[in-house]
Order: structure tokens, then C-alpha cells, then sequence
């Protein structure tokens, strides 16, 4: 899986520049597999494939940050079976990956509750984030057994037994001091977040840090998302006129 940087799409005639911060919602993988009479089994291994494909191609891109929503917190209610599918997926993806992703620059983030995970599994993220951590070419930050919500509860805790503590004030609580806390702390909010599959819902990801964000919803199911893909919402990206709460930077507006 090696990754080059290559900073300008082809043929892009976009005014403005690529996103520092991609973030996916990778949907799709259940309803791929079920269009194809196969067991869901078989749409998350296609998604896998996927997973290889666009993170050496964001690495093309330029793109330093990539964030793959792989398992929700919410997603421990699925079935059984479709979650032992899921882990040994995740089990395989590191021990197979990992060394070209570290061999190709890639630094390793995993973001999402670490408490009660099978243990091998907690080993092998706490294994991909050590070895590669002072990998600078990109970093693909996964997000496991991650919810929003919870996150900033997490955050919400932190913050309150800090003032508990004596080490800071409430009124010193402010937008800066909790995003210290969360989990994505030292990582930029994403200016891109693509979900695939066509739904348009944010599904308890990234809430606080999406607050500027730009969202390209596409209408293609993550087992088929390709290259083009991902660059036809590069380039809508580019084309967005990003204000911040502030006036437009078109004349006129």
C-alpha cells in the first residue's frame, strides 16, 4: 500500500485548495452485499479492498489527514456473528497492512473507547498507533467503537473533575479548553466528511468537529466508491464557498 503525494487532482480547474482533512462515513457495505444475494459478510471484505484503495489514493492526493469511520459505538448491537465478521476484519486489515502503512509514512490515530475490547484487539491498535507515530508522510486516524456523543460526555467528565480537582475554574470552560479533551484533540476538524451510499445523516460522528465542515453525500454504496470518486468530491470541495459564519468571499454576496 504505498503512498505518494501527488497535491493537485488532474484536470482540476478548482478555485479553491484541497482539503487538509478528509473524513468518511463508510455506508453501504450490508445493502452491496444483500443486492448481491451474498452474506453482508462479503460486502464488509469488499470494503476492506475499498479501505486499501482510497487511503493510498488520498496519500496521491496530498491529503494529510484521513479519517475512515470503521465501527460505530452503536454498531456492538448488530449481530453477532456480523461483529465477530467485523473484528476479525480489523484483525486482518492491521496484521496484513500495517507494514506497508508504515513503510509508506502513514501514521496510525485510533479514535473510540478502549475499555472492555477483546484483548487482542486493543493490543493490535495500541500496536499500529506505536509503531507508526513518527510516521509525517499522512495520518489515518480510524475511528473504533466510536460515538460522538459519547466522546463529548467523555470530554463533559473530564472537564468537571478537573474543577473538582482545583486545576481550573468553570468559567474557564470554553470551546477551546473541551476540544483539549476530546479524542480528536491535536488532530484538525475535517473540512471534507463524504458519506457514501446516498444517506444524509451524520450518525453520531465527528459532531463537534463538523461544525464547519463541508459534507458531499454520494450515491454510491462504499464497496463501489473508487478513485473518481473520491476526486469528484475533491473537487466539489474546492469549488465550495467556505464562509465560517462570516461574508461570502464572492463578490457581491
Amino acid at each position: 500500500m504505498t503512498v505518494r503525494t501527488d497535491a493537485v487532482a488532474e484536470e482540476s480547474t478548482a478555485v479553491h485548495a484541497l482539503p487538509r482533512h478528509v473524513a468518511i462515513i463508510m455506508d453501504g457495505n450490508g445493502r452491496w452485499a444483500h443486492s448481491r444475494g451474498l452474506a453482508r459478510a462479503e460486502g464488509h471484505r469488499r470494503g476492506v479492498q475499498t479501505v486499501r484503495d482510497i487511503v493510498r489514493h488520498a496519500g496521491r492526493r496530498g491529503i494529510a489527514y484521513l479519517t475512515l469511520f470503521s465501527f460505530s459505538s452503536e454498531n456492538w448491537n448488530r449481530p453477532a456473528d456480523e461483529v465477530a465478521d467485523l473484528l476479525t476484519l480489523l484483525r486482518v486489515f492491521i496484521r496484513k497492512d500495517l507494514i506497508d502503512l508504515h513503510r509508506s509514512g502513514v501514521r496510525v490515530r485510533v479514535v473510540g473507547g478502549r475499555e472492555n475490547l477483546p484483548g487482542d484487539i486493543g493490543a493490535l491498535l495500541d500496536e499500529a498507533e506505536s509503531l507508526t507515530a513518527a510516521n509525517t508522510a499522512m495520518t489515518l486516524v480510524v475511528a473504533f467503537n466510536y460515538g460522538s456523543r459519547d466522546e463529548i460526555a467523555r470530554a463533559a467528565r473530564s472537564l468537571a473533575a478537573e474543577v473538582v480537582a482545583g486545576r481550573m475554574r468553570a468559567e474557564d470552560i470554553d470551546e477551546t479548553a473541551l476540544a483539549r479533551h476530546l479524542m480528536t484533540a491535536e488532530i484538525p476538524d475535517p473540512d471534507l466528511i463524504i458519506r457514501t451510499s446516498g444517506e444524509q445523516r451524520l450518525s453520531n460522528f465527528l459532531l463537534w468537529q463538523a461544525a464547519y465542515a463541508e459534507f458531499v453525500f454520494v450515491p454510491v454504496l462504499w464497496p463501489d466508491f473508487r478513485e473518481q470518486d473520491f476526486d469528484r468530491a475533491l473537487f466539489e470541495f474546492q469549488n465550495r464557498d467556505r464562509r465560517y459564519g462570516g461574508l461570502s468571499a464572492k463578490a457581491g454576496a
